[in-house]
């Protein structure tokens, strides 16, 4: 972590500027331009910025359904009556929720994993929401508004760890009686949901696979 330097700048500036260059893909000349920003912007627009930063750290939690981010538990995706609660489609994280959702495809619900299996980095089955995404199958009062869930669609990263996790997923579902599918191939093998365009997301929510 960079730490405030001593310079021509006072104090609070510094401090400032090393803050910004903490964040990730952020250096030190650009943190000073955003330090400089914060300084020329007028009182208004800077302690808003403050105060949305606050709101996020104070306010925004995981959903105790589906586990996305929210200000609200159950969080409005949950608690929505035009999507339909009885389809689960499986992501990693809530970036790719986003980018699913962005398609427009998909009216159903989610549910995110927090993660994929990575033995080598230490994250197993625990560390992950999997026990959270059986139990509303196992039990409706434990899904969205009460509803049974009747399908899981695994919409996992294609590569080596993302299908680790998916075919795991799938094992804990037997015996459910619920179907499982996953997203077709239309998305390549080794990349990243959070980096495919709609048009290849949308293809893939419309022409999943069973397992």
């Amino acid at each position: 972590m960079l730490e405030p330097t001593k310079g021509p700048y006072p104090e609070s500036v510094n401090r400032l500027v090393a803050e910004f260059a903490n964040l990730p893909g952020i250096g030190r000349r650009t943190a000073e331009r955003l330090a400089f920003w914060v300084l020329k912007a007028d009182a208004a627009q800077a302690l808003a910025l403050a105060q949305a930063i606050e709101d996020v750290k104070r306010k925004v939690r995981h959903c105790s359904i589906c586990w996305n981010l929210a200000d609200s538990d159950p969080c409005t995706m949950c608690t929505d009556p035009q999507r339909d609660q009885s389809v689960v489609l499986v992501v990693e994280q809530p970036k790719d929720l986003i980018s699913l959702e962005s398609t427009g495809r998909h009216r159903g619900a989610y549910h995110v994993l927090m993660g994929r299996l990575d033995p080598l980095d230490g994250v197993g089955p625990d560390a992950l929401t999997i026990a959270d995404l059986v139990a509303r199958v196992k039990d409706p009062a434990r899904n969205a508004r009460g509803v049974a869930v009747r399908e899981v669609i695994l919409g996992l990263n294609p590569d080596l760890e993302g299908d680790s996790t998916g075919l795991y997923v799938a094992q804990a579902l037997e015996g459910t009686g619920v179907a499982v599918s996953r997203l077709a191939r239309g998305l390549p093998s080794g990349s990243h949901i959070e980096f495919a365009n709609r048009a290849a997301l949308a293809d893939a929510i419309s022409h999943r696979q069973r397992l």
